[in-house]
């Protein structure tokens, strides 16, 4: 299959606004290069790099999102609207930089091993580490090791957003928990929370590249006699109740789960919320506890937060 990839030249405070643009239009997935991005993370998080740096656009000093999209009749239609939509970032107080958008063609298989280049192993948490399946590495003692291959769905595990969906997953998946992962994209939470030992794990997506790429990772890490994956959404795909719920989506979807989630989940057990930005915290904290959840814990990193809550029992009271 041919696809159209779509570069982007920008800033690192509008990589997530262009990536967003993409997403919209319906792009397979995204590659970011950004070269303060591994600069961070190296002063944050040690030694573990996600990009080899060499391998960044040198001749741009500013960051590149590439979006992939496929052969379709309104493909130009589509990339003239990138285009209108990546000249608005300003009007949101954003610096575009230069806003350049080219078009290359590219084969799926091409696209596939492009990954290659930039996921590499990568330590997320305690335990996690997060390995490509065509790398090797040898496990520490204590190390639960994920083999991930994340093909056109998001969630290869070095975004802030998925470290903190781990972190808190080693916190609270214990041997006997059930874990719903709502929204699994590649499937990583699905795995990191059976290779962590949880009883029984159910992802659900809506898309059917995602299930299809989560079904392929649960399979590479055997542990489909853990993890269920399910298309489709939530209310209508799931009657069970779980002792961890994790969603990793973002805020406004989080929003309106606050309401529809207790009657998922079991006395006693968490919700692990991800994907908000900043600027969104107190719009996702209220509406927790709108819905009687009490907020245990907040987590930061970067420009997102990740949110635990556990729902009030019907004898506790404000």
């Amino acid at each position: 299959m041919k696809w159209t990839e779509v570069k982007i030249k920008t800033t690192t405070e509008a990589v997530e606004a262009v990536a967003n643009i993409l997403y919209e239009v319906g792009v397979g997935g995204v590659v970011i290069e950004d070269p303060n991005d591994p600069i961070f993370r190296e002063k944050e998080l040690g030694d573990w790099d996600y990009m080899d740096e060499s391998l960044l656009d040198n001749s741009y000093e500013g960051a590149i999102v590439k979006g992939y999209l496929p052969e379709s009749e309104d493909l130009i239609d589509i990339i003239e609207l990138i285009k209108q939509n990546v000249e608005k970032i300003p009007l949101y107080n954003l610096d575009k930089g230069l806003g350049e958008v080219t078009t290359t063609e590219v084969y799926e298989e091409d696209w596939a091993n492009a990954w290659k280049k930039y996921y590499k192993p990568k330590k997320i948490g305690e335990k996690v580490v997060v390995k490509p399946t065509w790398e090797d590495y040898e496990a520490s003692e204590g190390e639960v090791i994920l083999e991930l291959d994340p093909g056109m769905a998001f969630g290869t595990g070095t975004h802030e957003t998925t470290m903190m969906c781990i972190q808190n997953l080693e916190k609270y998946v214990n041997p006997e928990c059930t874990v719903f992962d709502i929204g699994c994209g590649s499937g990583i939470l699905s795995v990191a929370a059976a290779k962590l030992g949880a009883k029984k794990v159910i992802g659900v997506d809506l898309d059917e590249v995602a299930v299809q790429v989560s079904r392929k990772n649960v399979l590479d890490n055997n542990v489909a006699s853990i993890v269920d994956i399910r298309k489709g959404n939530l209310v209508e795909v799931i009657e069970e109740k779980a002792d961890v719920v994790v969603a990793n989506i973002i805020a406004d979807v989080i929003v309106i789960l606050a309401s529809q989630i207790k009657q998922f989940m079991k006395a006693g057990s968490v919700f692990i919320s991800s994907g908000i930005i900043l600027d969104k915290v107190d719009d996702v904290v209220s509406a927790l506890k709108e819905n009687r959840f009490h907020i245990e814990d907040i987590m930061k990193m970067g420009e997102w937060a990740a949110i635990v809550a556990m729902p009030k029992s019907d004898e506790e009271h404000e």
